[in-house]
């Protein structure tokens, strides 16, 4: 189909369903555990990445696409159709996805114009722009036109998280400005804020009851709040999480996901998350 085609990586965490349904091209980042390496999504589902974490003692690591995975994926969609590609990154402050993406837009530039955008944002953050951009393309929007509808999101949305341990992010080397938290990392339960792309603090709570109930205070702080996702990694507390919001969203205003491997990789597992746009 003619028009502008959307890209993006796998932390978008879009099912492949969604992905198709929009006719967006997800291109995956590789997790590994130990000397095993997997393709997010590919030969690695979601259900299976929980399993093996909780069975892990050391940390599995993720890496970025390649150039030419990006690169294939911008051919495919110009094969597709397109006219033009936007492509949508996870923040390019955890990863050097989006710098992949580039160095691919630029080997294609003869093929197909390509614009990267930094969505400054993870999991259904990032995907909530993909679709609303995948959405405004098939409509007949221009490529200028969704470039600047995925800036005007990304400096509108909002990523809180709930982890339910920080041994994850702490392995990992992503604990950013919560670094401080990590001298009571047994006793708390901390909030980290992602909504400038990277990894901040928001607060700390001593137990996971009074943390769910900040982290839905955060979201109530705003009086406008679009496209409010929940996403976790396999929490079993998400019904009474839901239950707080219920005051404002009830479950039908409320989309709900499974963080997948690259973020889940740092969020460790029972993350509880939510992300969403504050109005202008």
């Amino acid at each position: 189909m003619a028009g502008v085609h959307v890209v993006t990586d796998s932390a978008c965490d879009l099912t492949k369903e969604r992905a198709a349904e929009l006719g967006v091209e997800v291109v995956p980042l590789s997790i590994r555990f130990g000397n095993e390496e997997y393709t997010d999504g590919v030969d690695l589902s979601v259900e299976q990445f929980y399993e093996k974490l909780a069975q892990s003692e050391a940390l599995p690591e993720t890496a970025a696409p390649s150039p030419g995975a990006f690169a294939d994926a911008f051919r495919k969609a110009k094969a597709d159709g397109a006219d033009s590609v936007v492509c949508v990154n996870l923040s390019s402050d955890l990863s050097a996805t989006l710098q992949s993406a580039q160095n691919a837009a630029e080997a294609v530039k003869d093929d197909v114009e390509v614009r990267v955008v930094d969505s400054r944002s993870i999991t259904a953050g990032l995907g909530t722009q993909v679709r609303l951009a995948a959405e405004a393309g098939t409509s007949g929007a221009s490529l200028d036109e969704v470039v600047a509808l995925v800036e005007d999101l990304s400096g509108r949305t909002k990523v809180y998280g709930c982890l339910d341990t920080l041994d994850n992010l702490k392995k990992g080397g992503r604990i950013g400005g919560a670094q401080h938290l990590l001298g009571s990392l047994l006793s708390i339960k901390p909030i980290v804020d992602v909504s400038s792309g990277k990894v901040e603090e928001a607060g700390k709570q001593r137990t996971r009851k009074k943390a769910l109930a900040f982290l839905r205070d955060l979201v109530f702080e705003h009086e406008v709040v679009e496209n409010l996702c929940v996403y976790h990694g396999a929490a079993p507390d998400l019904d009474e999480f839901l239950d707080l919001l219920a005051p404002r969203f009830s479950r039908d205003d409320v989309e709900l996901g499974t963080i997948g491997p690259v973020i889940g990789t740092h969020g460790g597992p029972r993350v509880m998350g939510v992300t969403f746009q504050v109005g202008t």
